[in-house]
């Protein structure tokens, strides 16, 4: 059985969580507790020489790390339905939506940055917030200038069938509305991001839904 090795709320294991459940995938979920360190435990750095998640281990054994090439590998070992439109430019676009939000929007808002500005630099918990939100308005604004004056978008980032954009979107806004962010102004993000969460793949990817939630 593929198994995940992941935590609920992290962005990057919620990707991975989604394109699985697109994919009609079984399996496994062995919980890692980012907020009690056990991502730097001996098991899990072998898994993941950077202490982090997710990993996926798949049935023949295969250790995998880094979400996005996680999804990818994904996409090239299981096709249907694709994550990734057919034509190149396409292609370009949707991995240019999903790099905006996996390489430059959450590396700098997730929890271990976080736990720096507070433990380390002793930034207070205003200043962390504002960080936080500062990020999110750079990135939405960029995503949603996009998504609102590109051709490419349809029902979702990219055309009418959820791609590796969606999966990046999906879990940044989750965040960003649990750090209470403001997201009047990003319309087409929002609406973009209920109908991902109309579809049963994402509603069962969410980090309520997981068993590490409770």
């Amino acid at each position: 059985m593929t198994t995940l090795y992941g935590y609920f709320r992290s962005s990057a294991a919620y990707r991975v969580r989604i394109a699985l459940n697109l994919k009609g995938l079984a399996y496994d979920q062995a919980p890692v507790n980012l907020i009690k360190g056990e991502q730097r435990s001996d098991a899990n750095l072998a898994r993941h020489p950077q202490g982090l998640v997710p990993s996926l281990e798949t049935d023949d054994g295969l250790m995998l790390t880094q979400s996005l090439a996680i999804c990818e590998y994904l996409d090239e070992t299981h096709p249907e339905p694709p994550l990734l439109p057919a034509d190149a430019a396409g292609r370009a676009r949707v991995r240019a939506l999903a790099q905006l939000v996996a390489c430059e929007v959450h590396p700098l808002n997730n929890l271990r940055v976080l736990k720096y500005l507070v433990n380390d630099l002793e930034v207070g918990e205003e200043a962390k917030l504002a960080w936080y939100r500062h990020w999110i308005t750079e990135g939405f604004d960029a995503l949603e200038a996009m998504l609102t004056r590109e051709a490419g978008t349809g029902a979702f980032c990219h055309g009418d069938t959820p791609t590796l954009a969606d999966l990046c979107l999906v879990p940044q806004v989750y965040n960003a509305e649990r750090f209470e962010c403001h997201l009047a102004a990003y319309p087409t993000i929002r609406r973009i991001v209920d109908h991902c969460n109309a579809l049963e793949a994402f509603r069962r990817a969410a980090p309520g839904e997981q068993p590490d939630a409770g």
